[in-house]
């Protein structure tokens, strides 16, 4: 395939990829789900699972193995843009801010491991054959921990939006316990695919320390050469988005030289950008860079969709699907509820809530399934059953929180507290406001 046949093919191949992500999505939407589970769908449809099994073979007339390499980059770069967006806005203040944050925060994310951990200890004969006879050792132990403990901070924006529960308690903690547990699960994921390609230690030690020293060069010397960039006479007159830009590929660059995947890089340069004085993400910085991830991130979402192969399951992957199903909504729920009935004593129903915002995974599940299956920890029926799960965790939080949501914003508890006040007047003095005068005043409002 020569230059320009190639560029016709990527050219259409992307308005193909957009379209179809933009209809899915809106789609989603309007069926009040986050757009990434349409998108995700959408990469499927244009997958080999369906448009694959269109005669006169299609799917390689759309999709030629030659353009296929072309789009996967660009995906990795929409990807790497969008993810230091996500590093710029995450606020590691939240742990010292509120102590539920931090129990909802450390619970959510500890238990969920431990159950991902312990389930694979339970069933390793099931995981292995899912995974294609791949070794069940720590790596993929403890990989499958982190990608059962993954909750996505933008898709959960998203839902609290549609949902209406943007201010209120829940949600406020939800979304900050949120950021804080992919705070804790990027480094251990790092961690877990540090080893060296014989999986030695002395490899993971020699990597660990490459990796140690890149991010002190990052946060001491980079992020001061920034701070002394912004604060220097004439800033206001240069555009931050260039720098910002190239901050992002660079550092993806530099640790996937260290053997890690791009976003690595790409949320660390986020977490070292300097924001305002007064601690807030700049948005002449974060706006252009999170429109332009947005742009492109759909083919991410076709290129994760295009990797699932459903003609691969087989009957036996069905039960370890419901098992890693039950196991992931089991153990976010419980974790956030129980941590938040605890730490902060809210009500059973504000908890289960929290619980259930949690269990969101979405965009950031995928992220990690997309590291797992590039870096052969996980093989693609596994990557498969794991994508379900994710699609089924994100679209079982809007109907949940409608149940959870709806008796709480019909509860005619004004009315109840006035009759109660009304039957059993107190012996003593009314208080401050004269509550005993309230039936009077309300008889004469009636009659007027």
């Amino acid at each position: 395939m020569g230059n320009d046949s190639m560029v016709t093919h990527v050219v259409a191949a992307l308005a193909l990829v957009i379209t179809a992500s933009w209809a899915l999505g809106a789609a989603a939407r309007k069926l009040r789900q986050p757009p990434v589970i349409g998108q995700l769908l959408a990469g499927v449809a244009l997958g080999p699972s369906l448009l694959g099994l269109a005669p006169d073979g299609v799917y390689d007339t759309l999709f030629p193995e030659q353009v296929k390499p072309v789009l996967t980059a660009l995906a990795q770069v929409a990807l790497t843009l969008f993810l230091f967006a996500v590093g710029y806005e995450l606020d590691l203040r939240q742990l010292r801010r509120h102590g539920t944050v931090t129990s909802v925060s450390l619970s959510g994310f500890a238990i969920p491991m431990v159950l991902g951990a312990g389930l694979v200890t339970v069933l390793p004969g099931s995981f292995r054959a899912a995974n294609g006879g791949r070794p069940i050792d720590a790596t993929f132990t403890l990989y499958m921990a982190v990608a059962l403990s993954i909750t996505a901070v933008p898709v959960l924006a998203g839902i609290i939006r549609d949902q209406g529960l943007a201010g209120s308690m829940p949600a406020t903690i939800a979304m900050a316990a949120a950021g804080v547990i992919d705070a804790l699960s990027w480094p251990v994921l790092a961690v877990c695919l540090s080893g060296g390609e014989d999986g030695s230690m002395r490899g993971w030690l020699a990597r660990m320390a490459l990796l140690a020293s890149y991010v002190l060069v990052m946060v001491c010397v980079v992020r001061r050469a920034l701070v002394w960039w912004r604060d220097r006479p004439g800033a206001l007159m240069t555009d931050p988005v260039p720098v910002a830009a190239a901050l992002a590929l660079a550092s993806a660059w530099a640790t996937s030289a260290l053997g890690l995947h791009v976003i690595f890089g790409a949320l660390l340069a986020g977490i070292i950008m300097p924001r305002r004085l007064d601690g807030v993400p700049d948005d002449q910085v974060l706006r252009p860079l999170q429109q332009t991830g947005g742009l492109l991130l759909p083919v991410f979402f076709t290129i994760s969709g295009m990797s699932v192969e459903l003609s691969g399951l087989r009957a036996s992957d069905l039960l370890l699907l419901l098992v890693l199903c039950l196991t992931a909504v089991v153990g976010k729920v419980a974790a956030g509820s129980l941590s938040a009935r605890g730490s902060a004593r809210l009500p059973w129903r504000d908890s289960l809530l929290i619980g259930v915002l949690l269990n969101t995974r979405g965009l950031t599940e995928l992220v990690v399934l997309d590291v797992g299956l590039r870096a052969g920890v996980i093989g693609p029926r596994l990557y498969a059953l794991l994508v379900i799960m994710a699609l089924f965790t994100t679209a079982s939080a809007g109907p949940l929180i409608g149940l959870l949501h709806r008796p709480a914003a019909t509860s005619p508890s004004p009315p109840k507290v006035t009759v109660t006040a009304r039957r059993s007047p107190a012996p003593g003095p009314a208080p401050s406001g004269g509550l005993p005068q309230t039936p009077g005043r309300r008889r004469r409002h009636r009659g007027r």
